[in-house]
């Protein structure tokens, strides 16, 4: 058995069955040893934004990694940005970098680079395999890395000459750590905190997000009048009908700064403190007010929902936390589509079970409001800034969901980092439904302009539209393989969304929409 096959095997065998790729040269022997292991899903993306964004959806989803196969320096530096995403987001992946062979890398060959290098900013462990005999043990130590907790980007480097090479045998998987417990000191020192008179708050980020740590911070909530707060770019939070309802953090630092006005304790739950996005002139990078005191319930390590649950019946809540209100669906709009449009006509129509994708950016302002009412979903933000996320993450997420709809939100700049999803949705036969906001420019960047101080002039101003030549996002589907239409009303919008929610497979609707800056 050669090193690649023994790699693949182990993969396997720790639970890691699906491979984003875009190979080159050194990684031949990886991809001929997939036929040699079928249980292995080897998916190919056209571009390594594409597939880092991918294994992030992906894990996010699953629970688990995926692995990504990316070709040497260049192939990994192509997908970097995604990978920090997925290192914001805290999910395993696992990154196979191919190599130059280790007998060839003192030549200094045109595609040599320092790969751990590379690697050493996104990935929190990093090993180059030596030996086909070594490759096994690194696989499963790789995969155990990567589950943390929390979930880290692990990187093997993957010399060609090592994958080749024979006398290598599979590992047994390597256990990953466990979550710690948080001490029951720390529980009774934040019920104590609760019990006060003063305003407090809840903080939720990271693993608690989703149904159970929901249902434990909603009793904490009923049990204390505790306000639930979640952290501004959350990797997957679910939400909807009969779920406790929190609130995200707002994007713009004022609006955090609002929301934190009043509470004198704030307790973060796998989550940090809160922060402005960005520097600008005269404000301040903390957000949390001077008289705000705050307070570590648990970290990204521990057992954050059994932390709420011991919090909860420290403070002798009931079995059952609040839900919060009954929100009603919006009505489908009518007339020329606007963002909250586009928003009422998602709210009206999101089914139950979906997943969303959400880089719509200056575009999602009413979002929130208008699909708090839908049945039960999981929302997948952009986590770590670095645009171009949202398709690849929705090819990913579909990967890994193959039973539930995926719905990408996607603005027209952020599309055109990583448009090439399109191309593996439809090979694939994924079930993603893409809504572009077209609205002809960097929207955002326009806002952020105003807001550091900026006197733009019109060199500033063109490097923000997209309107010369127009973006024309039907065609671009189409020549991928995806069903495309332009849609300009909310009536349109509607019709073609009820239509690709009904089919199977990846769909594009080109929302032509105005700009709010």
């Amino acid at each position: 058995m050669n090193g690649a096959q023994a790699l693949i095997r182990t993969l396997v065998d720790a639970g890691v069955d699906t491979c984003f790729t875009n190979p080159g040269t050194s990684e031949m022997h990886f991809v001929s040893a997939l036929d040699t292991v079928p249980e292995m899903r080897a998916i190919l993306g056209l571009f390594e934004g594409v597939v880092t964004g991918a294994a992030d959806g992906y894990a996010r989803m699953a629970d688990r990694p995926a692995t990504t196969l990316l070709h040497l320096g260049s192939g990994l530096g192509n997908g970097l940005a995604n990978l920090h995403n997925a290192r914001r987001a805290r999910v395993p992946v696992v990154n196979i970098v191919g190599d130059h062979a280790t007998y060839h890398l003192p030549f200094d060959a045109p595609l040599t680079s320092d790969i751990a290098g590379i690697a050493a900013g996104v990935s929190t462990w990093t090993r180059s395999s030596a030996t086909p005999a070594d490759v096994a043990r690194d696989a499963a130590e790789a995969v155990a890395a990567s589950y943390g907790p929390p979930g880290r980007v692990a990187t093997l480097i993957l010399p060609a000459d090592v994958s080749w090479g024979d006398g290598a045998e599979p590992s047994a998987p390597v256990s990953a750590e466990s979550r710690k417990q948080v001490s029951d000191s720390t529980v009774t020192e934040i019920a104590k905190i609760l019990r006060s008179d003063e305003k407090s708050a809840l903080l939720l980020g990271g693993h608690v997000l989703r149904r159970a740590g929901l249902s434990a911070a909603g009793r904490v909530g009923q049990a204390a009048g505790t306000a639930l707060l979640a952290e501004t770019f959350p990797a997957r939070l679910q939400r909807g009908a009969g779920l406790p309802a929190v609130t995200r953090l707002g994007y713009l630092a004022e609006f955090v700064e609002a929301q934190l006005a009043d509470v004198r304790h704030l307790i973060l739950v796998d989550a940090k403190s809160p922060v402005s996005f960005f520097a600008y002139p005269g404000k301040p990078s903390g957000l949390v007010p001077e008289q705000c005191s705050v307070h570590v319930l648990a970290e990204g390590a521990d057992d954050g929902v059994g932390a709420l649950e011991a919090l909860a019946d420290a403070l002798g809540a009931g079995p059952e936390g609040a839900s919060g209100p009954v929100v009603p669906r919006p009505d489908i709009p009518t007339g020329p589509l606007t963002a909250d449009s586009v928003a009422a006509v998602v709210g009206a129509l999101l089914p139950e079970g979906a997943i969303v994708s959400d880089e719509s950016n200056t575009s999602s302002l009413s979002l929130g409001a208008m699909t708090a009412g839908a049945p039960v979903h999981d929302w997948l933000t952009l986590t770590g800034g670095a645009i171009g996320q949202g398709m690849p993450v929705a090819t990913g997420a579909a990967v890994a969901c193959p039973d539930r709809p995926v719905l990408s939100l996607e603005s027209d700049g952020s599309a055109m980092y990583t448009v090439q999803s399109l191309w593996t949705q439809a090979r694939e036969d994924l079930d993603v439904t893409t809504i572009v906001y077209n609205n002809r420019s960097y929207a955002i960047l326009n806002l952020e302009l105003s807001r550091v101080g900026a006197e733009p002039g019109p060199k500033a101003k063109a490097l923000f539209d997209l309107s010369e030549p127009p973006l024309d996002f039907v065609a671009l589907g189409r020549g991928m393989g995806v069903p495309s239409a332009r849609v300009e009303t909310a009536e349109e919008l509607a019709s073609q969304l009820r239509l690709a929610l009904a089919e199977d497979g990846p769909h594009l609707i080109e929302a032509v929409v105005p700009s709010i800056v």
